[in-house]
């Protein structure tokens, strides 16, 4: 705030709000690299995850590029170069969208379950070890609320 001119229109962060800012920013961030680091141990990236769970949980293990984009929040352009590295892989297949003559079908493959079944255990550990443990119910409640305050209920990309 210092560096900038001060600006009658802007409605500045307060000492106690910056602080509060800066420290989820702290949070995410070490959270995102500790799971990050896990997975990566287990020979997959976040995004990869992200997409072998999310189509595990599908009808037919199955989703549209432009689904799985959207749940991402990434283009479809990017969703789709990573996708053509996780198919080399192995992990996915891709079919034809008759409605989308753009898009294409994200397929889990047999590999990409197994894969997924294999990695999943140690995620989840993950997950409780740098974060879920280290708050207690009422802390992980009273998140879940503000979570679903900022971005809307968890599942509403699904």
């Amino acid at each position: 705030m210092s560096t900038r001119e001060p600006d009658a229109a802007t409605r500045w962060l307060g000492p106690e709000e910056e602080r509060i800012w800066r420290a989820y920013r702290r949070m995410v961030t070490a959270v995102q690299a500790r799971t990050a680091q896990d997975l990566a141990e287990l020979g997959l990236s976040e995004p990869d995850y992200e997409v072998l769970s999310t189509l595990s949980e599908r009808t037919g293990n199955t989703s549209t590029l432009h689904e799985q984009a959207t749940k991402m929040q990434w283009s479809r352009s990017r969703l789709s170069r990573h996708a053509t590295r996780m198919e080399a892989r192995g992990l996915i297949s891709r079919a034809p969208d008759p409605a989308d003559g753009r898009g294409c079908f994200l397929v889990l493959t047999a590999k990409g379950l197994d894969t997924l079944r294999q990695a999943a255990p140690a995620h989840v550990d993950s997950v409780r070890r740098h974060f879920v443990d280290r708050l207690d119910p009422v802390d992980l409640a009273a998140l879940g609320r503000i979570a679903d305050k900022v971005v809307g209920p968890a599942d509403s990309f699904d």
